[in-house]
């Protein structure tokens, strides 16, 4: 009868992966606002990458050896997902304001109409304003000030 790795504290038998290497890194890809961190030793990658709020690790191990995947914190709900979500066009850094300490451009609970700024997304040193796609209320927020984005990462909700 075949079995598969059998686990053994916190490494898993056959691929030598360390499980607190994962937390760690994990931990530094939250205190450092990054997206992703990759790691290898010994043949061994480990990539954990984030999307939104949940921290997602993926063990690429070398053939034959076992691949572990460890999720973080439950997700609150796929934001991307809501009917009203207004998504990254592109990869930067998202302003709430036109400059540091202004006011921003919408707050929650603000009325939009479409077309309307509604932050700063500063990509490859250029300024590019993103207008709301409907008109409706902010009722959700889901970046901060300074945030680095993703393509496709929802920012807002529009209801």
């Amino acid at each position: 009868m075949a079995r598969g790795p059998k686990e053994t504290g916190d490494k898993t038998e056959g691929s030598s992966v360390d499980h607190d290497v994962i937390r760690e890194l994990a931990k530094l890809l939250d205190e450092t606002n990054l997206t992703e961190i990759e790691f290898e030793r010994g043949g061994v990658r480990v990539r954990v990458a984030r999307q939104g709020q949940p921290v997602v690790a993926a063990v690429a191990a070398p053939r034959g050896a076992a691949v572990a995947l460890v999720e973080a914190g439950a997700p609150s709900g796929d934001m991307s997902k809501h009917p009203g979500a207004v998504p990254s066009p592109m990869v930067g850094t998202a302003y709430l304001g036109p400059e540091p300490g202004a006011r921003p451009y919408v707050e929650v609970g603000s009325q939009v109409r479409a077309g309307q700024t509604l932050l700063i997304i500063e990509a490859m040193k250029t300024m590019n304003q993103i207008p709301a796609p409907r008109a409706g209320r902010v009722v959700q927020i889901l970046v901060e000030d300074a945030q680095p984005v993703e393509f496709g990462e929802p920012l807002m909700i529009i209801e």
